[in-house]
């Protein structure tokens, strides 16, 4: 009886283990200040290093310009089957411009539209400054490895009713709210948009999504939403910094669709100036998984409408304020006690404290190619130190 009782304590706190071109107008200012807030990754070996299970996979090939769809069988945790453009040929932006209506071959809209699949990779560094929300369709993958490409200054991403999306080493940063008008989404498909909210980049009743090694920041709204019973979403290896409302997993606190809803949180870095949101989660599961937080104004981690949360092997770091130690902010009054709400291996530092709720097994249950071995929250610095676009050069290991 003992026996079965510590099993049953620690059936939740153990954690589940398993084996642009740059800018060259008015842009230019703007641009450089990025740098102030947008992580360095030019380190000089890779050899040495530790590599979260992501990067291992395929940063320390010499041939990645050449085997650029390798990548796609790297994504861990719930959007691990994400296939983006895997299958499909590749598509070059070679102009920055944009046209929400009629977008021209060469721009990014004119790929990221098209019903084939498509890897779309980019010829020199850009500043894509969108005149309207870009509108992705399935089986895409963005891909900036190799340059320096920014999202910036005008409205973002949406990723709205598809599946499999891969988006990958690019900036995304000082989004706008979109204008209500026509907006192409497809060749043969235009439809009148009543405007996005300035979110860097929503996923919308959408499926089988990987974030992977972007920046975001300094955005009008959330830097990614994930709502409208959207799952199979895999966040990892980011840097985040200088937003208020970071991610926010869940449309509302009716919405029951979002019960639906799996997110794997990983790897990312959650750097300076961020308020709250880091993720702030309603129905559904979230694993958040060996990240690193810097600080947080409010909370780091947030809920209402009895979510799961697994957070395992992170770092959380306090800010000074001695009101704001707690990791967690459910957002209710009461009625909270038996949401499962779960830490593990996390590391606590400067007096933060994760307050746990709930019981019974709070696990992922990941399929087996789901599936990652999490460390101790001490190694998260290390694991995420490379969080953010990478600097990669062909011929040699990223």
């Amino acid at each position: 009886m003992a026996h079965a009782a510590l099993l049953l304590l620690l059936s939740c706190t153990l954690a589940y283990q398993a084996s642009t071109l740059m800018a060259v107008s008015s842009l230019d200012s703007t641009s450089e200040a990025l740098t102030s807030y947008i992580p360095s990754n030019s380190k000089s070996s890779t050899t040495k290093k530790t590599m979260n299970t992501i990067d291992s996979c395929w940063r320390r090939m010499s041939n990645w310009a050449s085997n650029r769809r390798a990548l796609a069988n790297c994504a861990v945790g719930f959007g691990q089957a994400a296939m983006g453009g895997k299958y499909g040929a590749m598509y070059v932006v070679t102009s920055p411009s944009d046209d929400p209506v009629n977008p021209k071959p060469g721009t990014l809209r004119y790929g990221v539209i098209q019903t084939k699949p498509l890897w779309i990779v980019f010829a020199k560094n850009m500043v894509i400054k969108l005149k309207n929300e870009l509108i992705m369709n399935s089986f895409k993958t963005v891909d900036g490895r190799g340059v320096k490409v920014e999202i910036a200054y005008g409205p973002c991403i949406t990723i709205q009713g598809v599946s499999h999306v891969i988006i990958h080493g690019i900036s995304i940063h000082d989004c706008k709210p979109g204008k209500s008008g026509l907006v192409r989404s497809t060749p043969t498909h235009v439809g009148h948009r009543l405007g996005s909210d300035g979110d860097a980049i929503s996923i919308f009743t959408s499926s089988h999504v990987w974030i992977d090694h972007c920046f975001l920041g300094s955005c009008s709204d959330g830097l990614i939403d994930v709502i409208h019973a959207s799952t199979a979403i895999t966040i990892s290896n980011n840097y985040f910094s200088h937003h208020d409302k970071v991610m926010l997993f869940g449309h509302n606190d009716q919405f029951t669709a979002d019960k639906a809803m799996r997110v794997t949180v990983a790897f990312n870095h959650f750097g300076t100036g961020l308020v709250q949101r880091m993720p702030r989660i309603r129905f559904g599961y979230a694993h958040l998984a060996n990240n690193m937080y810097d600080e947080w104004d409010m909370y780091a981690i947030g809920g209402s409408a009895n979510p799961t949360v697994f957070s395992e092997g992170n770092y959380f770091f306090a800010p000074k304020n001695g009101d704001a130690k707690q990791v967690t902010k459910r957002e209710v009054k009461s009625g909270w006690k038996n949401w499962k709400w779960r830490s593990s291996k996390d590391k606590f530092v400067n007096g933060a404290y994760f307050v746990q709720s709930g019981w019974g097994s709070c696990a992922p249950l990941y399929s087996r190619s789901q599936a990652f071995s999490v460390a101790d929250g001490s190694m998260a610095p290390a694991l995420t130190s490379d969080a953010g676009p990478l600097s990669c050069y062909a011929g040699k290991a990223c």
